[in-house]
């Protein structure tokens, strides 16, 4: 089940390239419109892709902010503070291509069945250490569930069979993802 139509998507999406340009080209941080659908408290995560590849991906697992300022927070921060990469410079602009990945709450997994690949992200906890990899991630590189717990226990920093241990904690959620790229294809 879909939170957001199409025109919402749209409307989150420019929100977001929005807040890259100003940001890029003037270094100014955006307000959110007024909307009251905006204000509601949501994890999200912007991603940033060139021809594909990824040019930077931010993101709140928590809800600690209204939906409309996380989007542009995490949209300025993608472009701009991932460790990964240099700050997206103005001539980028024009080829970035912006995902959104609206999350769903944490639920703690049980059994690793509970996991349902393409469905759902991993966040895998040990002591202070934490890795999270999104639901289209697994889907992307075509992998099982176990390789999908290896990829995240990597993520983290941890070995690949981490996710094994009794002191481990895994979590998943779900995540409405969409793109420019998606909304252009369909136009």
């Amino acid at each position: 089940m879909s939170d957001f139509n199409q025109e919402r998507r749209k409307e989150l999406l420019k929100l977001a390239r929005t807040a890259i340009e100003e940001y890029i080209l003037r270094g100014n941080k955006i307000k959110p419109p007024g909307n009251e659908e905006l204000n509601v408290m949501r994890g999200v995560f912007v991603t940033l892709k060139i021809n594909g590849e990824l040019r930077g991906c931010i993101g709140y697992i928590i809800p600690i902010r209204p939906l409309g300022t996380t989007i542009i927070d995490c949209a300025i921060a993608a472009a701009t503070e991932d460790p990964r990469f240099s700050a997206l410079k103005p001539k980028e602009l024009n080829k970035i291509k912006i995902e959104i990945s609206a999350l769903s709450p944490l639920k703690r997994v049980k059994k690793i069945e509970e996991i349902l690949v393409g469905t759902h992200g991993i966040i895998i906890s040990k002591g202070l250490i934490r890795g999270l990899l999104l639901p289209q991630v697994a889907t992307e590189y075509k992998w099982d569930r176990q390789t999908f717990l290896e990829q995240t226990c990597y993520k983290a920093g941890l070995p690949k069979d981490a996710w094994k241990e009794k002191d481990t904690i895994i979590e998943i959620f779900s995540a409405e993802v969409f793109s420019e790229e998606e909304l252009e294809a369909q136009e």
